[in-house]
């Protein structure tokens, strides 16, 4: 099975790495990939993944038997309708259900009919309008959220009404704004896979958005995570099950959007129960590079059972180990920073127990250089979190260029203000 893999970060390169030990593979690309795929696959330099026709040319010009759409870009793009056109079979929506992520207005209205739990919101494309709401919670903090695609960065939370006004005036100048009620507790991300008729959860990992330690300053596209959630325990994921995740794939199937794939729920867990923050409708990034770890299963055979609707007789198998995943960033991240910088070092392993995934790295005479804000993770495997966090910490030190820096609180329990 030839697989094409889309995207350049570190999700992909965790994917690459994970299809890489199936037994199903005889070949394996990724475009355009990075400095680290280019290992272990044959990277596509210039092919550009949120273009549908460039996608279906490389396809037939390497003979591609499955496409796995890494981000979110290439799906609200229609990559994935563009493939099924011509039955090439892909892990990823089509561009209608992939709105449950590209829109945070069409989610929000989805979860509001269904009756998902999730925090209470308003839309609004008129800044008066929006003005006149936020002066109404004058002194209350609040949330406001681009509802388009932002790299996990177009959220604000504050109380401060000039922020919050310039913010939201910024964001209406070309997309619709969600403002919601500001919820207390922390959160946690949960997996599902499903082939369209049936869904399986996956161990439950925890993202650490925030820059700074102590879940403090700007949110970024992730800084760390864990999988699986230590203190996340058995009564309150079956909770979220039940009111959440089952309810979710009903209301999808009831909507006509039902795809084969991931879902990711963001959840808050308040005091009042669990809470849908978000959708995203792929794999998340660095979660992906925590979760694909602790799949025991054949990766390729894995999604050989989604993508032919045989999700329900797969032996989807887990490892009862902990992993820990610490993101290395370039210096500013995620305000302004440096890109191509020229790395000095970076480790090397003997075993799989400590990873090392690029993102939107690239390779000139044999140097490596950074190409991003966020330029490496360094995932550490071990019996319990604590052998997983102190071995990923141990490897993360050793990734060397100018300006690199890490949160170093990677793995401690998630909660909000």
């Amino acid at each position: 099975m030839k697989v094409l893999i889309l995207g350049q970060g570190g999700r992909e390169h965790a994917l690459a790495w994970k299809f890489s030990r199936s037994t199903r593979i005889s070949g394996l690309y990724v475009a355009p990939g990075n400095a680290g795929t280019d290992e272990i696959a044959h990277n596509l330099p210039h092919a550009d993944p949120n273009n549908p026709k460039d996608v279906l040319e490389i396809c037939r010009k390497h003979n591609i038997d499955m496409v796995f759409v890494g981000g979110e870009g290439p799906l609200s793009a229609g990559v994935s309708d563009m493939l099924e056109s011509e039955s090439i079979p892909s892990v990823g929506p089509k561009r209608l259900s992939a709105r449950l992520e590209s829109s945070k207005s069409f989610a929000k209205a989805f979860m509001q009919k269904h009756g998902i739990p999730t925090a209470s919101a308003e839309s609004f494309n008129d800044f008066h309008a929006f003005e006149q709401y936020i002066g109404s919670r004058a002194g209350q903090k609040t949330v406001v959220k681009k509802s388009g695609l932002a790299a996990g960065k177009g959220v604000l939370e504050s109380a401060d009404k000039t922020e919050l006004l310039s913010f939201g005036k910024r964001v209406l100048k070309n997309d619709t704004l969600v403002v919601e009620e500001f919820l207390s507790g922390y959160e946690v991300s949960i997996f599902a896979v499903t082939d369209g008729t049936t869904y399986r959860l996956l161990p439950p990992c925890a993202d650490y958005k925030k820059a700074g330690e102590g879940s403090s300053g700007p949110n970024t596209g992730g800084m760390g995570s864990v999988c699986p959630v230590p203190w996340l325990e058995q009564p309150l994921l079956d909770q979220i099950e039940r009111e959440i995740v089952a309810p979710t794939f009903e209301a999808i199937q009831a909507e006509g959007l039902g795809f084969k794939g991931f879902l990711y729920f963001g959840l808050m867990i308040t005091e009042n129960g669990p809470r849908v923050l978000e959708y995203n409708v792929r794999l998340g990034d660095p979660e992906a590079q925590v979760l694909l770890p602790m799949i025991k299963s054949d990766f390729g055979s894995l999604c050989d059972a989604i993508v032919h609707r045989q999700l329900s007789d797969f032996p989807l198998v887990f490892s009862e180990k902990a992993a820990l995943a610490v993101v290395v960033a370039s210096q500013g991240y995620p305000g302004k920073y440096r890109k191509h910088l020229a790395v000095n070092e970076l480790p090397e392993f003997q075993d799989n127990s400590t990873l090392l995934f690029h993102a939107s790295t690239s390779r000139t005479n044999g140097v490596v250089h950074t190409e991003a804000g966020r330029c490496f993770t360094v995932v550490s495997v071990g019996k319990e979190l604590l052998d997983a966090r102190n071995g990923a910490y141990a490897a993360a030190g050793k990734v060397q260029f100018p300006g690199a820096w890490y949160r170093k609180d990677i793995g401690g329990k998630i909660f909000g203000n």
